[in-house]
């Protein structure tokens, strides 16, 4: 059975956002009692001694004698404005709520906590930055969730819990100061850096066996869980507009359990490692418009936890719009998972423009029988694709630890209508379509309604997939028949 696009539930999504009241009360962090509070700190940074890579990520793995290279402490001081920040949003916060404003200039601070009815605002010409000290001094223990799973670790660079009526508006720079010796290192232990890998597995195994998040400690003498750059946990009407995001540490805006996400205009680039555009995750309402990625990972990535810890809290994202987005470079333009375990439902993308020359996945869903989770009712519509070096749209059950687990996923009901190459373009695909389910868990209901793709190179790839239905497909120049079948585990027809 063809599904085609709701416009009923499309409208009633739409009508949960509605232009802000204006902020009538305002802070500048230049008045005189906030002046006060600014101070010289000595911010640590690292450089390598042989000086800036010049060669691609790619390369950088395979250079080893770089990677070997211990790399140079520096420090240098810089005037702090990061308890004034903080002392303007708690009086604005308090007073009732209103706009904190930061002006044309180069600012420093550590983490930042949004409250109730506080508007962040940075003019034209601002530029934030986060300072690169890894230290619970300047970003302290927060309950946050890292890769799916809850637990205590780095406050992500701006945060909020429990708040209501909360924004991010501006023309000005949100920098993470983040680099490839700075924060970077990590991901991958390059220049004698600890790695990531013990502390992750560390905090899935808590997650797995259920220790109290509180008890997930994950201070700085340990810790190589990089912060995500923006965190709203368990919030509710939030609106981020305007804003330049860069240099991020980790994901860049990342909700987690929240309701009525309005996120719009944003420019964020950061081609670093897991950097993430915007990875909503357990929320429901989210409204992601007129957007600019250039990102080190996928543009947008939907979520809702991982494995245990993703199934205790249960919480499924749902009723997602993406719209008039443009993806400059990214692996994956809008992706489901993997983090998906409570599963996603409802998601909506129209007018999208897809033209990143590292782009492998347009449209991709990601999970296994680890994470699980069902994934049903998204709609993909009136969309441009120039590159996608794989596949088009990719569904793979066997993502990583593929069909070890007990937790079969659902993939039902995807619908994708009217997505094309740009005129005279080539996407250079290697794939149209690569669809793997699993026997006893099969890819069901998909739709491909009026496409016409140019430049791909090999056939699709589908198994285990039922009710999946052609109609009006062109794929280099040859209109594909229209029909409804089923393909079994050989990849054949039924």
């Amino acid at each position: 059975m063809a599904f085609s696009w709701n416009q009923k539930l499309y409208e009633e999504i739409l009508a949960q956002f509605k232009p802000p009241h204006p902020r009538t009360r305002a802070c500048r962090i230049t008045d005189s009692r906030y002046q006060a509070l600014w101070r010289s700190v000595e911010e640590i940074y690292y450089e390598h001694p042989w000086g800036p890579y010049e060669g691609s990520k790619d390369e950088l793995k395979k250079d080893l004698a770089y990677r070997q290279e211990k790399l140079l402490e520096r420090r240098q001081h810089v005037l702090f404005h990061g308890e004034a920040i903080q002392q303007a949003i708690d009086d604005v916060a308090q007073a009732g709520g209103g706009r904190v404003e930061i002006p044309a200039g180069l600012w420093y601070t550590g983490a930042l906590e949004l409250r109730s009815h506080v508007e962040l605002h940075l003019e034209d010409g601002a530029r934030l930055c986060f300072i690169r000290n890894k230290s619970n001094v300047f970003y302290p223990l927060r309950y946050t969730r890292w890769e799916g799973v809850e637990c205590m670790n780095f406050s992500p660079f701006i945060y909020a819990a429990g708040a209501e009526d909360i924004s991010i508006t501006g023309q000005g720079t949100l920098d993470g100061q983040a680099d490839e010796f700075n924060w970077m290192p990590w991901k991958f232990g390059y220049f004698g850096e600890p790695e990531q890998e013990q502390q992750r597995q560390r905090l899935f195994q808590a997650g797995a066996e259920g220790i109290p998040v509180r008890q997930r400690i994950f201070a700085d003498d340990v810790s190589t869980l990089r912060p995500p750059f923006i965190q709203f946990y368990n919030s509710k009407d939030i609106r981020i507009t305007g804003v330049h995001i860069v240099n991020s540490p980790f994901w860049e805006i990342n909700p987690v359990l929240c309701e009525n996400v309005w996120i719009k205009g944003v420019h964020i680039e950061t081609d670093l490692y897991n950097n993430d555009g915007i990875d909503p995750e357990s929320s429901r309402n989210v409204l992601i418009e007129d957007c600019y990625f250039l990102t080190g990972d996928d543009c947008i990535a939907i979520k809702s936890g991982r494995n245990e810890d993703g199934r205790r809290i249960g919480v499924p994202t749902a009723n997602v719009i993406i719209r008039h987005n443009r993806f400059a470079n990214g692996h994956g333009g809008i992706t489901l998972g993997s983090e998906i375990s409570g599963g996603v439902h409802d998601v909506f993308a129209a007018g999208n423009h897809f033209d990143s020359p590292n782009l492998d996945y347009p449209i991709r869903f990601k999970t296994n029988a680890m994470r699980g989770g069902t994934l049903e009712n998204v709609y993909v519509k009136d969309s441009v694709v120039n590159k996608a070096r794989l596949a088009v749209v990719h569904a793979d059950f066997f993502y990583e630890e593929g069909h070890a687990g007990e937790n079969l996923p659902q993939l039902d009901n995807i619908t994708l209508d009217g997505f094309w190459t740009a005129e005279g373009g080539s996407i250079d695909a290697k794939y149209a379509f690569y669809l793997k389910g699993f026997a006893d868990a099969p890819i069901e209901n998909i739709t491909f309604r009026d496409m016409k793709l140019e430049g791909v190179k090999g056939e699709a790839v589908l198994e285990n997939v039922h009710a999946l239905t052609f109609e009006n497909v062109t794929i280099n120049g040859k209109r594909q028949p229209d029909r409804l079948v089923d393909i079994g585990s050989d990849g054949q027809v039924r």
